[in-house]
């Protein structure tokens, strides 16, 4: 009998086959899904509260000081946590009464296998600032990258809570036509299939996987520095990334299905609060449509800190905190 020879093809499908298999079985075995998650803030309380829409949620709290309260809401990614606003925190801690928010899913607020969207993430502020405490005259708010989306969207909700709203490298605020990937997800019509196919029992955790390891922690924080990046935010991202449930918010996230494709005219426009844009460059968003929104709303300010890629406030905080000092003031 003659024995047949298996095509370069072949061997290579095989092999890709064996390392696929290999992975998953790593990921359910060999990986440690609950490390021990230290508090992302220093000096500051933890606490802990259920809110009747988003289940358990968990806030950092430095209310000590007199005046305006200050709200931290930080973006969405695989890894994310208050640890992303840590250093606005700590300029502003002992001068006013801070607040910093682990939005669902994410650090130690419930991390549920459940539905994941831009309604429950604003819902999600409301109910931090109402357990907050956050009274008459309404808080301070800044917000990075997506976390704007979902700020703007409560401000819009209950401008009651708010007196301002500062964003960081917001996303939405682009031309249609410009549009990131993830930005298109919703819109375009394929993120219901996505997030289904990511978020497939068999394979959604080993997928999860590779995004939380070191090297791909790393990879992507690369592309929102100048420099390298801060190593006490991609320990934490390493850790925070390995928690129990901690796949599930960031499998809608990748699926584009946390993103407002409308959120420029659906509610930036339509704020009537002072409002700040701080920005420069960033890989993941655009910014090509702030011309229009500062000459049509009167509202808008810009700050321009650059050089900066996304995270300002980890190589440029003292210029942050000029522009902040400067809004408010």
């Amino acid at each position: 009998m003659t024995q047949r020879k298996s095509s370069p093809l072949n061997i290579v499908l095989q092999g890709m086959g064996l390392a696929v298999g290999a992975w998953l079985l790593y990921s359910r075995f060999g990986i440690n899904h609950d490390l021990p998650l230290p508090p992302a803030l220093e000096g500051a309380e933890r606490i802990r509260f259920r809110s009747a829409t988003a289940g358990f949620l968990s806030y950092y709290a430095a209310p000590a000081a007199s005046g305006r309260p200050l709200i931290l809401i930080h973006s969405i990614n695989a890894a994310a946590s208050a640890y992303e606003m840590r250093p606005i925190f700590a300029r502003y801690q002992g001068t006013r009464p801070v607040y910093a928010l682990d939005l669902p899913g994410f650090g130690f607020s419930e991390r549920a296998n459940r539905t994941y969207s831009p309604e429950l993430y604003a819902q999600a502020i409301l109910d931090f600032m109402d357990h907050a405490g956050v009274g008459e005259g309404g808080a301070d708010v800044v917000a990075l990258s997506l976390g704007s989306e979902f700020a703007a969207r409560a401000a819009w909700a209950r401008p009651d809570l708010f007196h301002s709203l500062a964003l960081i490298s917001p996303s939405g605020m682009y031309r249609r036509e410009s549009r990131g990937a993830s930005q298109r997800a919703e819109g375009d019509g394929w993120s219901d299939g996505a997030r289904a196919t990511l978020g497939f029992p068999l394979w959604s955790g080993a997928f999860y996987d590779l995004l939380v390891t070191r090297a791909s922690i790393r990879f992507f924080l690369q592309q929102s520095f100048v420099g390298d990046p801060d190593p006490g935010l991609v320990d934490y991202c390493v850790l925070t990334g390995h928690q129990p449930g901690a796949r599930f918010a960031p499998i809608y996230f990748v699926s584009g299905k946390l993103f407002t494709p409308d959120v420029l005219e659906s509610f930036y426009s339509h704020l009537t609060l002072p409002a700040l844009v701080i920005y420069d460059r960033d890989a993941f968003v655009r910014f090509d449509a702030l011309p229009e929104l500062i000459s049509s709303r009167e509202n808008w300010t810009l700050a321009r800190v650059a050089p900066s890629l996304g995270l300002p406030q980890f190589e440029r905080m003292e210029d942050v905190g000029v522009a902040l000092d400067q809004f408010w003031a």
